[in-house]
């Protein structure tokens, strides 16, 4: 009778997951795709490939087969041609402000030089399987991360809510690179846990092809490195010989690029607003102190723990705070960044009956459920609207499950913040 009632509670939670994963991807395809194509038009805003992947292929391509500047101006009208369809006009209002440069260290190339001889349109296609796929061993990397032995059933329901949210979909559509760099810290840190610290030093150096997500993780396992340095040195020495060979071999390709992706880093931030969450929430003078003050706790809290070794729920902590800090302070709040607090979501989960017996933690997981749940409901929701009601009528409220996503990441770092003791001191459990 027991086996029974655990087996029809597994199958509910599951159909829930793929419920839940399912709704999420029909009001992307039905209702805000077509929403943003009816603005288009209205708002003469241009519409091409819409693939962040394109202008690192297009700027791969000319510089392996051509030996063009990918930062060049030139290749810059030629992503926008093909990116948004034509060339950006300043003096239309409805034009995205967006200049699609190659913002990127340009050893990038060096990963994406297999592609460079295939057209886009299948480069476009495959990337967008190869992520999917990526992502979701991603979840088994960080499960090992975590050292969380978890079942079946609960390693599915984590695949499909994390392939079914916002976030994972938005990077798929987009091509979105921050992808493949939260699939390499995962491997990064799974690598770390199993004693593999030459290998982990290499990934994480691969995952600098987007420096401003993996800087801080870097920091504060160089930190840690310190507290057993004739063991964990392998991870320090990786990195940086990567990292040279990395800047080497760009410097071969394009001598001089650091200088060029400094202005093309700068000239982003201009043109886009550069703002992080907390320039957002407070004001960018008040932001930019705050984001001082964050990563100031990420050392003081990585000095503390330097001796904790990489299985302890002590480092697992450590890791999760140090990536929701990472999203707090990077110039930047796209969605699909939020990939990076999978671990932050897996060690609050699993220590779930823990934090309840505090009212603090208790107030903190009811704020961060209901802000991470909110896009799943809403967008079930006006899936469920669609069936009586017009598209177009449907599409007005396009926006509702995207009231919560800039919250998140603030709401999970208080979390972990005000759960401290808890989550850092919480034995090993199992789902």
């Amino acid at each position: 009778m027991v086996s029974k009632t655990n087996s029809y509670s597994v199958a509910v939670r599951l159909g829930l997951a793929f419920f839940m994963a399912i709704t999420m991807w029909i009001y992307v395809q039905h209702i805000l795709i077509p929403y943003q194509l009816s603005q288009g038009p209205m708002r003469q805003s241009p519409r091409g490939n819409l693939s962040d992947l394109y202008p690192r292929w297009l700027g791969a391509r000319e510089l392996l087969l051509h030996h063009r500047n990918p930062y060049g101006a030139d290749i810059t009208r030629e992503v926008q041609i093909g990116y948004y369809g034509r060339l950006l006009d300043p003096n239309r209002p409805g034009d995205p402000i967006d200049q699609q440069g190659f913002a990127y260290p340009v050893y990038v190339v060096l990963l994406l030089a297999p592609t460079v001889m295939l057209p886009f349109f299948v480069v476009q296609k495959v990337f967008v399987w190869l992520l999917a796929v990526l992502t979701a061993g991603s979840l088994f990397l960080w499960f090992r991360a975590l050292n969380w032995r978890a079942s079946r059933s609960t390693i599915c329901i984590w695949i499909l809510l994390t392939l079914g949210c916002f976030p994972a979909i938005e990077g798929m559509k987009l091509q979105q690179l921050s992808l493949l760099v939260a699939v390499f810290i995962a491997a990064a840190m799974a690598a770390l846990v199993r004693g593999r610290l030459a290998v982990a030093g290499v990934l994480l150096a691969l995952a600098s092809i987007k420096p401003q997500l993996v800087f801080l993780v870097m920091i504060w396992l160089c930190i840690w490195a310190t507290g057993d340095w004739r063991r964990r040195q392998r991870l320090v020495w990786s990195f940086a010989l990567t990292m040279t060979f990395l800047v080497a071999a760009g410097e071969i390709l394009l001598p001089g690029w650091i200088a060029q992706f400094r202005t093309a880093m700068r000239d982003y931030y201009h043109y886009t607003g550069g703002g992080s969450v907390l320039d957002v929430l407070l004001s960018p003078i008040v932001g930019r102190i705050g984001s001082a003050i964050l990563i100031v706790m990420v050392f003081m809290f990585a000095w503390r723990s330097r001796r904790t070794q990489e299985d302890t729920p002590s480092f697992q902590w450590s890791l999760s705070f140090t990536l929701a800090t990472t999203l707090l302070v990077i110039p930047m709040f796209a969605p699909y960044n939020q990939l990076l607090l999978l671990p932050a979501l897996m060690l609050i989960l699993r220590a779930g009956r823990e934090l309840w017996k505090n009212r603090a933690s208790q107030f903190f997981c009811s704020i961060t459920a209901v802000l991470v749940l909110w896009p799943f409901f809403a967008a079930a929701c006006l899936v469920i609207a669609l069936i009586f009601l017009p598209g177009s009528t449907v599409q007005k409220a396009w926006i509702l499950p995207l009231f919560s996503n800039f919250h998140i990441p603030i709401a999970i770092y208080a979390l972990l913040l005000a759960s401290r003791s808890s989550l850092a001191c919480s034995p090993e459990t199992s789902s």
